[in-house]
């Protein structure tokens, strides 16, 4: 909208100025003076009132940075995972965000519930067991709301597998606690275990054996170690077993308390004869002219590395990728076998609530170290909550890499019909 009155050449608004008469104007050369002054002055303002009333070339906008879609977004570095295992004899929970080298633990909780406890006798789990598990399960619920876990894997493995009243338990946890635990094969047991002990398998052997020695099963694994060409080996399972054998049930079978030799020597031939048919598969899977070795993960193997190492208390962080000996486990096991009951529960290592159970997982070990004669084990103070939580994670990014091919695939005609 214009102004209504514009300046004129004096600067005053036009029509303002008074029109002189005769009598009332100057001499005509002063006047022209003047009027040439003001028409000088006169050019400059037109020509500034010009410049003025030129539009102004807008300035080119520099783009806006395209958006990103909504099926794309940023990896959450705050977003966190939750994995927890209910064992026959554990229940573990793990609280982690994603980290460049992995994952970054958040919150840890793990508690001896014995949920396996007289399950080999009556086949079903009993009421205080079953108690004190719904227990522990609701402190790793309260955590995990807590803390706001967004996503999240719960599991059940061998005590639940096999008692009559399993299927019920589970039922009973979902009313109490909220939480939704999900019974595991043994296969998916056993590959939950390998993805948590994967970077510990050393890429310069050909193959390993990884096992996993729990309250109620015991399971291994033979792997295959591929290289990638890149230094890093792809783990492969080649075959597999589950041991109807653990800590629990074994030493309810054979005594846990009072462990003489003799005792101590039939439950390694029972763990012998369950290995005997895997053992025969692998004899032609193994190459014996490349280097293999074996890796142990389970409360049994840890404790025996804690003792190995002299630690006044459980360290994880000096214990988790040990290498050691067969020779210093075995120094480390017939200690243990002479220690009565009440040296095993003194020891920090071992503690109470393992001292009735360390000689059957003892026995387990020895028969699988008998049976696989390898130069190294190593010691993993990880497993299934670890497999879990990287299960987890990997699953996020492959689902965001095909929402991302998705919608490049979707976009590409577009792209092109504007093009043409």
């Amino acid at each position: 909208m214009r102004p209504q009155a514009e300046s004129g050449p004096s600067g005053k608004a036009e029509g303002a100025e008074p029109r002189g008469d005769g009598a009332g104007q100057k001499k005509p050369g002063k006047s022209r003076r003047r009027r040439g002054r003001r028409g000088k002055g006169g050019a400059r303002a037109a020509s500034a009132t010009a410049q003025a009333q030129k539009p102004v070339p807008a300035k080119p906008q520099k783009p806006a940075a395209p958006r990103a879609p909504a099926l794309r977004p940023a990896i959450r570095e705050d977003k966190l995972y939750a994995a927890l295992d209910l064992g026959t004899n554990n229940c573990r929970l793990l609280v982690a965000r994603r980290a460049p080298e992995g994952f970054k633990v958040v919150d840890a909780y793990s508690r001896i519930v014995r949920l396996g406890e007289g399950l080999a006798s009556t086949g079903a789990l009993g009421e205080a067991a079953m108690s004190r598990a719904i227990e522990a399960l609701s402190i790793c619920a309260d955590k995990m709301k807590r803390r706001g876990v967004n996503r999240a894997r719960t599991i059940a493995t061998a005590a639940c597998r096999t008692a009559t009243n399993g299927r019920d338990f589970i039922a009973r946890v979902k009313r109490e606690t909220g939480l939704s635990l999900e019974i595991v094969s043994t296969e998916d047991e056993a590959r939950l275990a390998v993805a948590g002990c994967a970077p510990l398998l050393d890429a310069d052997c050909a193959s390993a054996l990884v096992f996993d020695i729990g309250g109620g099963s015991t399971e291994l694994i033979w792997v295959r170690l591929e290289s990638n060409g890149k230094g890093k080996c792809r783990p492969v399972i080649g075959d597999w077993i589950s041991l109807p054998c653990g800590v629990v049930t074994l030493a309810e079978r054979h005594g846990g308390v009072d462990v003489p030799p003799v005792v101590y020597e039939r439950m390694v031939r029972e763990v012998a004869d369950h290995l005997a048919p895997f053992l025969g598969r692998l004899r032609e899977e193994r190459d014996h002219a490349r280097p293999f070795h074996l890796l142990g993960t389970s409360g049994t193997v840890t404790t025996i590395a804690g003792v190995h190492l002299g630690l006044e208390r459980y360290d994880r962080s000096r214990v988790d990728g040990i290498w050691i000996s067969p020779a210093e486990v075995h120094r480390v096991t017939r200690s243990l076998l002479g220690m009565d009951y009440r040296q095993r529960a003194a020891h920090p290592c071992v503690g109470q609530e393992r001292a009735d159970l360390v000689l059957a997982g003892c026995a387990i070990f020895e028969a699988i170290a008998d049976a696989w004669p390898a130069e190294r084990l190593r010691v993993a103070d990880r497993g299934l909550r670890e497999g879990i939580l990287m299960s987890l994670m990997d699953a996020d990014v492959n689902s965001r890499r095909r929402r991302r091919r998705r919608h490049r695939s979707k976009r590409g005609p577009a792209r092109m019909e504007a093009s043409a």
